[in-house]
């Protein structure tokens, strides 16, 4: 770990947003919507924020060049998960998540070519084993119903592109900038998006404002917050054509954890893409 700290921050980063993965739909089941869990989400950035200005002694860099790229990184990020809920809203899930799953692919080419990164040949094939990978643990059951429009794919598309954009500029912020400094601009932008997430928000609908509607939401929340952080240091240290494949992989974790806590068994091809998944982190990490 010492000699690849990048490994240790994105396991971090997995193990949280596994974690996170598994828990997160207690509060939006419980009437909580999942917008205005992007809400507290963004308020449990603050603290994190924080601790990281604190480790660099409050010398936030605020120069041009790092106002712009810690934007970017933020904007993409959470312009991307509100763009996620509209999608859902519009379109079938069961399309919509291995769409937004190949996210990592925009990331790996803009690295391997902006950033002229490379490595070895087995680690080449786990970058493809855990692609496939994650389109297979993105399976969701198709279900019946009527979808009107492409509206949704367009949307779909956009937060592949967003998010995957949002790992290379992570990576290019990473070369001039303190990562502290990173994770503050993308906690800044999520907050200013807040507004946003509230005016998506049905407030005909009853929502559930006791324990397990906020509190609950930020308990859980607070895990994705932290992951992202560690995700901008795992950065620092690490190439991003790997550190990304790498910590989209959290879903492993979530599925574990929900066959575990809910009993619920893994679809034929969820468990293929388990697979596939243990395979490709085993080469990475090597």
């Amino acid at each position: 770990m010492k000699k690849r700290p990048w490994l240790f921050f994105a396991i971090i980063t997995t193990l949280f947003w596994g974690v996170w993965g598994a828990f997160i739909e207690i509060p939006e089941k419980a009437g909580f919507p999942a917008t205005l869990g992007y809400s507290v989400w963004s308020l449990t950035m603050i603290p994190c924020a924080l601790v990281g200005l604190a480790i660099i002694k409050w010398k936030l860099e605020y120069d041009t060049r790092s106002i712009i790229f810690g934007s970017i990184v933020g904007l993409t990020g959470a312009g991307g998960q509100l763009m996620l809920f509209q999608a859902l809203r519009e379109g079938p899930a069961y399309i919509v998540f291995p769409v937004i799953s190949l996210y990592p692919v925009v990331t790996v080419f803009l690295s391997s070519y902006f950033l002229k990164e490379t490595t070895t040949k087995k680690h080449w094939v786990g970058i493809v084993l855990a692609l496939i990978a994650l389109v297979l643990l993105s399976y969701v059951k198709p279900q019946a119903g009527t979808v009107t429009g492409y509206a949704w794919l367009l949307l779909a598309v956009s937060v592949l592109f967003l998010w995957g954009i949002q790992g290379f500029y992570m990576k290019v912020a990473n070369q001039t900038m303190k990562a502290e400094s990173i994770f503050f601009y993308m906690m800044l932008t999520g907050v200013l998006l807040i507004p946003v997430a509230i005016f998506m928000t049905d407030f005909s609908k009853e929502i559930n404002w006791g324990f397990k509607g906020p509190y609950l939401a930020a308990m859980i929340q607070v895990l994705n917050a932290i992951g992202a952080l560690t995700l901008v240091y795992a950065l620092r240290h690490g190439k991003a054509i790997i550190v990304v494949p790498v910590t989209a992989l959290a879903p492993v974790i979530t599925i574990i954890l929900s066959l575990v806590l809910y009993a619920v068994i893994p679809h034929p091809v969820i468990i293929a893409g388990l697979v596939l998944a243990v395979i490709a982190i085993f080469l990475l990490a090597e």
